[in-house]
């Protein structure tokens, strides 16, 4: 990964080194039922479980995401988050704190007044028009991630003449206006799973250093535990598996994804990650 720097709350962090992003869902619906937290005492409980595992990120979500996901209200959301958020804060203040929302107002309170450091949006600004003012006003970094649709209509949008050209064209056109709008710090996110077939995603993954440079931003890649690993031909003699069994093929692509240049790694499983992310970094050195 090339290496680069964020602001966080006015102080600048070089970064020079992969990054693991842990998921907590304060949610009852994620598609991976143990990644699923509630509960002050609990949500507390994990963050600390996560940060003793090594994480460097902590990616807060109160909306699930997966294909067919119910409707949130922003109320709920709201709740949800911000139990989250408080309950990371309550173990530590130095870790980066992450908000998965695609609502402005959810990721306004979550950096103004609980304590959120980044914006995570998986609509890249689709679902709201007010996301890209926002957080151009934070002056928070932004994570802007490639979907069509919504979680609910995602899977049915996944016609594309090329699917990396059109990726990265759809988030270059959108990292250009956020820039011209005063976003200083983006991260970029192919947004694997996200209205893509699984052999569309397997193409993308395998452009993924080329994507980089066509971006020309950090590169966040989250597949763990997602259906691309999940309903691999080949993946088991029986078949499919579930989310519960995909641990080993997460760990190959994570690894996969930063020997080809990934700065974060959005994963359920933080001790997996920090592991590959070991072993990945000494054969780069190799």
């Amino acid at each position: 990964m090339t290496p680069f720097s964020l602001n966080i709350r006015g102080q600048l962090r070089t970064i020079d080194t992969p990054q693991v992003m842990a998921i907590m869902n304060v949610t009852p619906d994620s598609f991976f039922a143990s990644s699923r937290v509630d509960g002050a005492d609990n949500l507390a409980r994990r963050a600390a479980e996560m940060l003793a595992e090594g994480a460097d990120i902590i990616d807060v979500g109160g909306y699930s995401s997966r294909p067919g996901a119910a409707e949130v209200s922003e109320r709920e959301e709201m709740e949800r988050v911000e139990r989250g958020v408080r309950a990371v804060r309550s173990v530590s203040r130095e870790v980066l704190v992450s908000v998965d929302t695609f609502r402005a107002s959810v990721a306004r309170r979550a950096v103004e007044e609980w304590g959120a450091d980044i914006v995570n949006d998986i609509s890249g600004g689709d679902l709201d028009s007010e996301m890209f003012p926002t957080v151009a006003q934070l002056g928070v970094p932004y994570v802007v991630m490639h979907m069509r649709g919504t979680p609910q209509t995602m899977q049915s949008l996944t016609d594309y003449t090329d699917v990396t050209a059109d990726v990265a064209a759809a988030l270059c056109a959108k990292i250009r206006t956020l820039r011209l709008m005063g976003v200083a710090d983006i991260i970029a996110d192919p947004g694997f799973g996200f209205s893509k077939t699984l052999e569309q995603n397997y193409e993308l993954f395998r452009n993924l250093p080329t994507f980089e440079h066509l971006v020309g931003c950090p590169m966040l890649v989250g597949i763990s535990r997602k259906s691309m690993i999940t309903r691999l031909p080949g993946i088991s003699p029986e078949g499919p598996i579930t989310p519960a069994d995909s641990l080993p093929g997460t760990v190959a692509l994570n690894t996969a994804a930063l020997l080809s240049g990934a700065a974060i790694l959005r994963v359920h499983d933080v001790a997996a990650a920090v592991q590959a992310r070991a072993v990945a970094l000494q054969l780069l050195k190799s």
